[in-house]
């Protein structure tokens, strides 16, 4: 996935909260990483999306990582509705190389 070094720096609230919420989940360094990840290379460019594009990218990159949460706990942990997690999670899915299932 790519992104710039600068989309790094200037969304470092964004990240450190992502982080926080992975602590609060529980969530090991594989997830986290996939998750800043599919985060950065999907950057929406308004800032009241960032929430809810940080938290789909949380609850994937524990996914891909073998570390499944429900949408509803990492919703809580990020602070946004689960519908936010809900409608994005199985793009980033798929841009991670992954078949997003059917059901």
């Amino acid at each position: 996935m790519y992104h710039r070094a600068s989309d790094r720096v200037e969304n470092e609230p964004w990240l450190h909260e992502l982080d926080r919420a992975a602590d609060d989940l529980d969530v090991g360094p594989d997830a986290r990483s996939t998750a800043v990840d599919l985060f950065l290379s999907h950057l929406p460019e308004e800032e009241r999306s960032k929430p809810a594009v940080a938290a789909a990218a949380l609850y994937t990159g524990a996914l891909v990582a073998g570390e499944e949460r429900s949408q509803a706990a990492v919703a809580d942990a990020m602070g946004v509705a689960r519908l936010s997690i809900q409608s994005r999670w199985k793009e980033l899915l798929a841009d991670a190389g992954f078949e997003p299932p059917t059901w």
